[in-house]
């Protein structure tokens, strides 16, 4: 019973002491490390494998506390691991010391595979904590690059680069270089590296808890701030809709032109085409409006041809007898047959003879027309009267026709006109016609082409008018010859 119970306590000595990695003299907690290296100390008879459930709950300190300002507190016993954080991979409890809690659960070195002297949790060199470095930057979300070649170990996540070569004692974080108090180093196939690595590269914050013999890692992702708030926009400021331009108003021809006839041509009964003499004129005139939201436009015309009755030597007349309305038969008391002077009455019944005079033939029509095309194209119907000097009846007729009036605000343009008068007719009483009365009737064609030239600009009143115009009669009713006139002319005209 002796031996058995010296035995047992042998045992259980053995136990205590355990195949220990590391020592620690005592058993007071040092505070969190963000950034130096921690210092182990030993605590005799600790447990291997304490759990997180055994711990105590001593709170937390921040990540943004410094070292001295509270005692270290022991590990939380629970605590949600972070948003975004990859999936936890954890291995079987090793029978070693200085176990690590990662958010409040074991960690272990990958590939996780127990070995003869433990799979490794973490280590103490020179009075440094070092830790794994792949597991710990992998549970962290963190992709490990190394580069067997210059021993180089890259770690890289958003924000964050860390860089460390083994045995070389410095850490490159963010391209900034810092010392280490223990170079990395390579460990039954694994790299450790000193804790404040992965607390100043990845801002986690590690503390040791010696009463407890592990290591507590604490790491939460951080978390983006939310965007600001969509600040409302100032209502805008009222705008006043600018005021629209007036519509400009086409231009509209408002003129009146008188011309002067040169040298007409006139056939008829009483000219068998003589030419006009210095009383050959014409004026016209053109107003443009708007009625009932449709473009209209009157105008009007007005021609007079002056030309010679030439005669031959007439009839054989006593003096002061005119010889007037004698018959063209080469009888005595009669004019000679073929005599320019001889005349075809209306109704065409004969021959008579007229003394030599000057002739005049007038002719005025007014016109109203509707706008078909631009510019200034109308459709229009007109109303002629014609009169003469040599005792034919005042004659007149409707008509219509085709009219294209000038561009006056442009420097230069060209207009015309054509209309056309299917019965121009009048009644020839006994006093003319002794064996009436008869009626006279005429089918007319009137027409015009010509061209406006302003010299002074659109805006300059006075323009130059200048063309060709005429006419045509043809018998419908008794008319003793078909007639025209025609000539080129030329004068000045004014719009307002």
């Amino acid at each position: 019973m002796k031996r058995l119970s010296t035995g047992v306590l042998t045992s259980l000595i053995v136990a205590s002491l355990g195949l220990t990695a590391v020592a620690a003299p005592s058993g007071h907690g040092s505070p969190g490390n963000i950034g130096h290296s921690v210092i182990a100390q030993a605590t005799p008879g600790a447990s291997p494998a304490a759990s997180p459930s055994a711990m105590p709950a001593t709170p937390m300190a921040s990540p943004s506390a410094t070292p001295a300002s509270s005692p270290a507190p022991a590990a939380p016993t629970t605590a949600a691991p972070a948003a975004n954080m990859p999936p936890m991979q954890f291995g079987s409890p090793p029978s070693g010391q200085i176990p690590i809690l990662f958010n409040d659960h074991h960690v272990y070195s990958k590939p996780d595979v127990l070995k003869q002297g433990r799979v490794l949790a973490a280590l103490v060199r020179g009075g440094t904590i070092l830790v794994p470095l792949r597991s710990m930057f992998e549970q962290m979300g963190a992709t490990v690059a190394y580069d067997p070649a210059s021993k180089t170990v890259d770690v890289t996540k958003p924000g964050s680069d860390v860089k460390v070569t083994l045995g070389r004692p410095e850490v490159t974080i963010n391209g900034e270089t810092r010392p280490l108090d223990v170079p990395p180093m390579m460990y039954q196939g694994q790299i450790l590296v000193p804790v404040r690595v992965i607390s100043e590269g990845m801002g986690a914050y590690v503390q040791w808890v010696p009463d407890r013999r592990v290591v507590v890692v604490r790491y939460v992702t951080a978390t983006p701030p939310p965007p600001p708030a969509p600040s409302t926009p100032a209502p805008p400021a009222p705008t006043t809709a600018p005021t629209p331009a007036p519509a400009a108003t086409p231009y509209q021809d408002h003129y009146i032109a008188g011309d002067y006839i040169i040298s007409p041509k006139v056939y008829n009964e009483f000219s068998p085409g003589n030419t006009g003499h210095s009383g050959s004129y014409a004026v016209r005139g053109a107003l443009e409006f708007n009625l009932f939201n449709l473009p209209w436009m009157i105008a009007g015309d007005f021609r007079q041809y002056q030309y010679p009755h030439n005669t031959g030597p007439g009839p054989a007349l006593a003096p002061g007898v005119s010889g007037a309305n004698l018959p063209c038969n080469g009888l005595p008391g009669g004019a000679p047959a073929g005599d320019p002077g001889c005349v075809t009455p209306i109704g065409g019944q004969g021959s008579v003879f007229v003394p030599a005079f000057t002739a005049k033939d007038t002719d005025v029509d007014a016109r109203f027309g509707l706008k078909v095309l631009d510019p200034h194209v109308y459709i229009g119907v007109g109303y002629l009267w014609r009169t003469t000097n040599y005792g034919y009846p005042r004659q007149s007729g409707v008509g219509f026709g085709l009219e294209k009036l000038p561009d006056l605000n442009q420097t230069f343009s060209v207009y015309g006109s054509a209309y056309y008068y299917p019965s121009v007719k009048g009644t020839c009483g006994t006093d003319v016609c002794p064996t009436g009365p008869f009626d006279l009737a005429y089918r007319i064609l009137k027409y015009q082409i010509g061209g406006t030239l302003n010299l002074g600009g659109p805006s300059f009143p006075i323009f130059l008018d200048f063309g060709w115009l005429g006419d045509s009669g043809r018998n419908k009713t008794n008319a003793p010859a078909d007639f025209n006139h025609n000539g080129p002319y030329v004068g000045l005209g004014i719009h307002f």
